[in-house]
């Protein structure tokens, strides 16, 4: 019997389905969607500043350790820009035979190439609250095609 995820009005996924990710944050037992705060929302096509998010927030706290969500490759850094500065480090995952690919925002990787297996440290989230003081801290999670995440987490 297949056991399917519900949401609450918060976001929280109260019971794992086949396919789901594992959580992502090793501080957290589940995946959490950021809800709003002054910065904004996480939800995938929530509106933050006359564009929108194309991508999900999954709360975490300050450097806690960030474990990977499935098996797979680690495909090199991305990294977004603001202004000529670039902000949030991440790393792209992805897994061939599943076709899976995400870009993981807000963290430090351990290493940027390579195997990691489901479950292993991949790195540590950076602080958010030393740069957004009041933001709920969290991943970012941006599908490589920009379909939504949602479903997995």
């Amino acid at each position: 019997m297949f056991r399917t995820a519900s949401l609450s009005h918060f976001g929280v996924i109260s019971r794992r389905r086949p396919g789901a990710w594992r959580p992502l944050c090793a501080s957290h037992h589940q995946n959490r969607i950021r809800g709003c705060d002054r910065f904004g929302c996480g939800a995938f096509n929530s509106e933050r500043a006359g564009s929108t998010h194309k991508a999900v927030d999954v709360v975490c706290d300050d450097y806690a350790a960030i474990n990977a969500p499935f098996s797979g490759t680690l495909g090199g850094p991305v990294s977004r820009r603001q202004g000529d500065a670039v902000h949030y480090d991440g790393v792209k995952l992805y897994n061939s035979g599943r076709k899976s690919c995400v870009k993981i925002f807000n963290i430090r990787p351990y290493r940027y190439v390579g195997h990691i297996s489901k479950g292993e440290a991949m790195g540590y989230l950076l602080p958010l609250q030393e740069r957004f003081s009041g933001i709920t801290s969290h991943l970012e999670l941006q599908m490589c095609d920009h379909s939504n995440p949602t479903p997995f987490i």
